[in-house]
């Protein structure tokens, strides 16, 4: 009995010490998962919290204006690397400006417009000011690809509403005026300003305003150059404005030329005169080398008569110094005697004489 007693309490006792421990076991794998949903839970609110202050002003903008910009879209424009100021405010601006819904606008063509390295926040002024001007129809896809393109949308807007002045030539230029010279010679000095409003239609691939100013003062040049003389020109101006107006220089440009006007005009130098003067200089020089061409040529001429005449000398002398020697053969083959040779040394002496007396010069 004691033997079964003994072993009962054994037994009791380390069925109470399991129990025990499993009590202890159980209790704390229950409290480790209520303190890691703890916190999770945390992470979770802290995260949300962060959001939710970052983006609450832009949130509660959107909301404020009517944008319709939520704290989902936030967060995925910064997934997508999309900065959801820009986008916010560009959007609200459009909303407000009454531009949203005529034009199309939607916050993935922002986003897109974004990501293709636009100017969000320029399109959308340009779109207002176009809007605020009514006279400029201005599409949402039409200033973002302008904008693309890399042109100033808003300068071209604004330029569009207000025409801008072209000084021809430019302020930069090393030259002060344009110069022309009228068929009389005379040169005139002509400044001109060119009043041009943008061309929206062909903006994109237009002629930037280096060839507006070069047209027109290419134009400038040959109307002066077709006036008969330089009064013409002097008493009506306007005539050079017309008649460069009438060659539609703006074509396949990004403007539209409103007016072109004379700033000032100013008599030069005598071209036509100038011009003369070197030209009779020239033909002067070319008178006096063809003259100096021509007095080479005849001492020349005069040195090779002389050359020649030595040359005869040369040989005269040869020949006279035969005649001795014919001479005696003619005395040796009997042909010649001694009274011949002596009537020829007379007819020789004779003729000298006379040559002596016809040199010898008359006295009065």
């Amino acid at each position: 009995m004691l033997t079964l007693l003994i072993g009962d309490m054994s037994s009791r006792m380390a069925w109470t010490t399991i129990l025990a421990q499993r009590g202890v076991a159980d209790y704390f794998s229950g409290n480790t998962l209520w303190t890691v949903a703890l916190f999770a839970t945390l992470i979770v609110a802290l995260a949300f919290v962060a959001i939710f202050a970052r983006y609450f002003r832009l949130w509660i903008q959107s909301v404020t204006t009517g944008a319709g910009i939520g704290i989902l879209d936030l967060l995925r424009m910064s997934f997508r690397k999309v900065n959801p100021t820009v986008i916010t405010r560009s959007k609200i601006m459009a909303v407000q400006a009454g531009i949203y819904d005529s034009e199309g606008l939607t916050t993935k063509g922002l986003e897109a417009h974004f990501l293709a390295g636009g100017n969000v926040p320029l399109v959308i002024l340009s779109m207002i000011a176009a809007r605020k001007a009514k006279i400029i129809d201005l599409s949402f896809k039409r200033a973002t690809a302008i904008d693309l393109a890399g042109r100033n949308i808003l300068e071209a807007v604004q330029t569009s509403v207000y025409p801008r002045v072209i000084d021809c030539p430019p302020a930069n230029s090393k030259r002060r005026t344009l110069d022309a010279v009228t068929k009389n010679g005379i040169q005139l000095n002509v400044k001109a300003r060119v009043t041009v409003r943008t061309n929206l239609d062909q903006l994109i691939g237009g002629a930037t305003e280096e060839t507006i100013v070069a047209r027109v003062g290419e134009s400038i040049v040959s109307a002066i150059g077709s006036a008969e003389t330089h009064k013409v020109v002097l008493e009506n101006p306007d005539r050079i404005s017309k008649a460069v107006l009438a060659r539609k220089l703006d074509s396949q440009t990004a403007f539209e030329i409103v007016s072109i006007d004379i700033a000032e005009i100013s008599v030069g130098d005598n071209i036509g005169a100038r011009l003369q003067a070197e030209q009779a200089e020239a033909d002067t020089r070319v008178a006096r080398a063809q003259a100096e061409g021509r007095r080479a040529m005849a001492d020349s001429q005069e040195q090779e008569n002389f050359a020649m005449i030595e040359q005869n000398r040369a040989k005269l002398v040869e020949a006279e110094a035969s005649v001795p020697l014919a001479m005696a053969e003619a005395f040796r083959s009997g042909r010649l005697g001694i009274f011949d040779y002596y009537n020829l040394k007379n007819l020789l002496a004779d003729t000298n004489m006379r040559a002596a007396i016809a040199s010898t010069p008359r006295r009065n």
